[in-house]
């Protein structure tokens, strides 16, 4: 089992020099990956809340945010050489196509083929409709814009007419490094979710799910991949952050349920905080390796 690192960088602690430092003491200690969720705008008040915290809200520094992924992966692409750089996840509904399309494979040209490209719908309603789309629809849509962006990342020529996109003749160079494309690990725990990871993914992304939580939905995850006539083990990898509340010492049990990648969240950024965790993360890098 690998062992990566969920964090969400956030200003005003994560500056500059934290990020390239805490990228490389990641690749330095062996890490397999570093993830990084995504919010652009964030509200006072959502119509549904946030499931990691008591009171709804992302827990984000006085006056300080939630750092872009994509502009993060390029600086740590330049910082390091070895490790993974996985979105966890990315909210496609909400996302121009295009433009993600043409990101992510930037991203895996510059950084030599080490991006994941994690996908889910989203839960936040506001910010969905604020990026200028419906909240209802976002699962088409979100099916809709992957197809797109398989098909630019892999054939040299589109033509695509579906409910959102439209174009002909379009290209859109350079390809990614990784083949056929960059790996799509979808996220979800829904039926449609399961679904979506079965037809597009190269693998499946459960967030804070301790390991019966796990158990329920690999084994639906099964059945859909089944339906799929696809299996698990055969380009298809289930990665699963922990929730933070969980002993290190006891994360070999995701190992025994079949769990590829355990991608353990950092939580706080504040430096004494960080040392710690990434000592307890190293000692379990160490036992799994």
């Amino acid at each position: 089992m690998k062992i990566g690192v969920f964090a969400s960088f956030m200003s005003p602690l994560a500056t500059p020099q934290m990020i390239r430092d805490f990228g490389r003491r990641a690749e330095g200690i062996g890490l397999d990956s570093l993830w990084m969720g995504e919010h652009v705008v964030l509200f006072d008040r959502n119509t549904y809340g946030y499931s990691g915290t008591k009171d709804g809200r992302i827990p984000v520094p006085e006056g300080g945010g939630m750092l872009d992924v994509t502009a993060s992966f390029g600086f740590l692409a330049a910082a390091t050489t070895r490790l993974r750089l996985g979105t966890g996840v990315a909210l496609v509904p909400q996302r121009n196509p295009l433009y993600t399309a043409k990101e992510i494979c930037t991203l895996d040209w510059l950084t030599g083929g080490r991006i994941d490209f994690g996908v889910g719908v989203g839960w936040n309603k506001e910010e969905v409709e604020a990026c200028g789309y419906g909240w209802e629809d976002r699962g088409a849509r979100c099916d809709e814009f992957l197809e797109v962006m398989r098909r630019l990342w892999t054939e040299p020529v589109v033509d695509f007419a579906g409910r959102w996109v439209r174009f002909e003749t379009c290209r859109l160079d350079p390809k990614p490094i990784q083949k056929p494309h960059v790996p799509i690990v979808v996220g979800g725990y829904a039926a449609p979710a399961l679904r979506r990871a079965a037809r597009f993914g190269a693998g499946w992304y459960g967030f804070n799910r301790d390991p019966a939580a796990v158990r329920e939905v690999i084994a639906r995850l099964d059945a859909a991949l089944a339906m799929a006539g696809r299996k698990r083990g055969e380009g298809f990898e289930i990665i699963v952050t922990p929730p933070m509340s969980m002993p290190v010492d006891a994360m070999q049990e995701y190992a025994e349920l079949g769990v590829d990648r355990l991608v353990v969240n950092l939580g706080s950024q504040r430096p004494e905080r960080v040392d710690r965790r990434m000592a307890e993360i190293e000692a379990l890098a160490r036992r799994t390796a």
